[in-house]
């Protein structure tokens, strides 16, 4: 009979996670997870056949997640709010698990990427208030220049590169309000 696992698909994704945010995704090893869930690695091997996909199952749980936060977000109602509403979710993110923001955006090898549907259901909220603020015409354009600001201002945040002081959250309110007041001019 054959021996019982000693550890689960799930609990594989949630240590990787956690490994992740500790240490980012060089960090993110069949060692260090195996060292989590409490096996050798080479146990890891019956549930995932490589590093680079278990880079992928990790990735993949992570955009699930930011999806299913920024589909909350993004039915705040009013667009201009629901935008805030995205924006500021995706800053609570970042802040919060800066290794998981930076996989996000980071482009991966094919072997480790998640699906492209997987990212779509991600996009669909932000394109959604694209839609509801710039009009269907200007809905991807104005969902990438979002996207563009966003993850541009947030890396700069993360990483500390405002140095000229000043209010960083209060920059990062200035931007969405001129990104907002901009995307409604393009309705008409």
């Amino acid at each position: 009979m054959p021996t019982p696992s000693r550890t689960s698909l799930d609990a594989i994704v949630a240590a990787g996670r956690a490994v992740l945010a500790r240490e980012g995704i060089s960090g993110l090893t069949m060692r260090r997870v195996g060292e989590a869930v409490g096996v050798r690695a080479p146990s890891l091997y019956k549930h995932v056949p490589s590093r680079s996909a278990l880079i992928r199952l990790v990735a993949q749980d992570l955009v699930a997640d930011i999806a299913r936060q920024l589909d909350d977000a993004a039915n705040a109602g009013d667009p201009r709010q629901a935008l805030r509403a995205v924006a500021f979710t995706l800053r609570a993110f970042a802040l919060s698990d800066p290794h998981g923001f930076d996989l996000l955006f980071t482009h991966l090898p094919a072997d480790a990427a998640p699906d492209t549907s997987t990212f779509a259901s991600a996009v669909g909220p932000v394109l959604r208030v694209a839609t509801d603020l710039a009009g269907p015409d200007h809905a991807l354009d104005a969902a990438r220049t979002l996207t563009a600001w966003a993850s541009g201002f947030l890396r700069m945040e993360l990483s500390g590169d405002f140095q000229l002081g000043g209010d960083v959250p209060g920059a990062f309110e200035f931007g969405l309000q001129t990104l907002i007041a901009g995307l409604e001019c393009r309705q008409t």
